[in-house]
């Protein structure tokens, strides 16, 4: 069996949660597609997957070998692409991620307007609240809000000085005491998402230091969707603290106020970022192309918004 074709079933067993569903996508028989894993496990001498009646789980093994079979299959695909260059017109699936709010408000637009103009393509496009690994989770494109930490990746920068800011109900902090240090926080009920530090906000330093203050706390709620976090607090729960596009219409309609303006964090870059090499590949070239002016408009336009809220 060849190597190759065997490693694109054990890919798509995995994309698809199941050997039937390899099945399918791929008009393969499942005893086909168990021979396929079963030829992988027995070259590599490990076992890749456990298997139940409904469902597969990669072992150890397998989660080493599933990373190496999607650098191999993506860079086939780049060689194959990349000889026809710009003659090649876009086609296939695109994959594409970014983080919730920014991608379904943001990003989802641009996305539907770039399948209108390439019929061709088709995108699978992941919400995820971190950091997804591109190379070994086979992705092309990814939102990055902050500063980057792979050089590996190819970035294109579409927006910049995105901050983040506290903010709370009117109701609430008219209850409670005044913020007027960010250590006045610890005397306050904390919101806190996941990924925007879950016990610790750091800002920067006051006016004649070098250090920043880090602000350590117990938070009253912990969650892992921004939008949630902005609900409990615009039902007057406690304070939390997002970017700035985030709380932009509660600041504006009165339901949120902003606190501590005068120690908001330094503005964060915001990326498309592609692996080293994907840029090649028509789809990619195709989306980065049209996406980029698109974002830099809006983020633009939503960076205007948010210095006009100095005045709430």
């Amino acid at each position: 069996m060849d190597r190759i074709e065997a490693m694109k079933v054990f890919v798509a067993a995995l994309d698809e949660g199941s050997l039937a569903g390899a099945g399918r996508r791929l008009s393969r028989s499942p005893a086909a597609v168990s021979r396929a894993i079963a030829f992988l496990e027995h070259h590599v001498g490990a076992e890749l997957l456990h298997r139940t009646t409904r469902s597969i789980r990669l072992s150890e093994a397998g989660e080493r070998y599933a990373a190496a079979c999607r650098r191999v299959l993506a860079e086939l695909d780049e060689a194959d692409l990349s000889v026809a260059g710009e003659r090649a017109s876009p086609r296939g699936t695109l994959t594409i991620t970014a983080p919730p709010v920014s991608g379904e408000d943001i990003l989802r637009p641009v996305i539907d307007a770039y399948l209108e103009a390439y019929p061709d393509v088709s995108i699978d496009f992941r919400l995820l609240d971190r950091h997804a690994n591109l190379v070994d989770e086979g992705i092309d494109i990814a939102l990055r809000v902050g500063e980057l930490q792979d050089s590996s990746m190819v970035a294109t920068r579409v927006g910049g000085d995105v901050k983040r800011v506290v903010v709370a109900s009117p109701t609430y902090l008219d209850a409670r005491p005044t913020i007027r240090e960010p250590g006045d926080l610890l005397q306050h009920r904390i919101i806190t998402t996941t990924h925007f530090g879950h016990d610790t906000w750091v800002f920067p330093p006051a006016p004649g230091s070098t250090i920043a203050r880090s602000i350590r706390f117990k938070p009253r709620l912990v969650v892992n969707s921004v939008r949630a976090a902005m609900a409990s607090a615009v039902a007057h729960h406690g304070v939390t603290r997002l970017y700035t596009y985030h709380v932009a219409d509660h600041v504006r309609d009165g339901s949120l106020r902003l606190v501590l303006r005068h120690a908001e964090s330094v503005g964060l870059p915001v990326h498309l970022i592609t692996p080293n090499g994907r840029l090649a590949v028509p789809k990619v070239r195709s989306f980065v192309d049209f996406a980029v002016p698109l974002l830099r408009a809006e983020f633009a336009r939503l960076m205007a918004e948010a210095e006009a809220l100095g005045g709430h």
